[in-house]
């Protein structure tokens, strides 16, 4: 299969709210906007990233469901996780939701939420454990 693109659609029933939050937190820009759906763009790095928000109550979804999102982490990885622990929890006041940690299996993290509880996980890739080196298949 040839993939133009791919990207997570937040289904929630609070659309604006949710992407105004992607937008003013994790730099996101509105690409199209409806009261149904909003397709938000992050161009800052070298890669685009996409990630729409979609009213789970809308007809386009099939009925059966029509539930907001449960069960999603978002991963954002970032070069320097203390500073936006400091931007994110200390100073913008998110929820904290896992308070900033090393692992073992090599991520320095911490996780908040977003308006409609999607677990979103700021990462800051480090060196793994001797341990946990072998689980690395490339």
């Amino acid at each position: 299969m040839l993939t133009n693109n791919f990207y997570p659609v937040v289904m929630t029933d609070q659309v604006e709210r949710s992407a105004s939050f992607y937008t003013e937190y994790f730099g996101f820009d509105k690409v199209y906007e409806a009261d149904w759906y909003v397709s938000l763009r992050l161009s800052k790095g070298a890669v685009p990233f996409e990630l729409a928000i979609l009213d789970a109550s809308h007809p386009t979804v099939p009925e059966a469901y029509r539930k907001r999102v449960q069960g999603l982490i978002l991963n954002f990885e970032v070069e320097d996780v203390d500073a936006e622990y400091r931007r994110l929890i200390e100073v913008a006041g998110l929820p904290l939701e896992q308070e900033l940690r090393d692992e073992e299996f090599g991520q320095r993290h911490f996780i908040t939420r977003d308006p409609s509880g999607v677990l979103i996980d700021v990462i800051k890739v480090i060196p793994p454990a001797d341990t946990e080196s072998s689980n690395y298949l490339v």
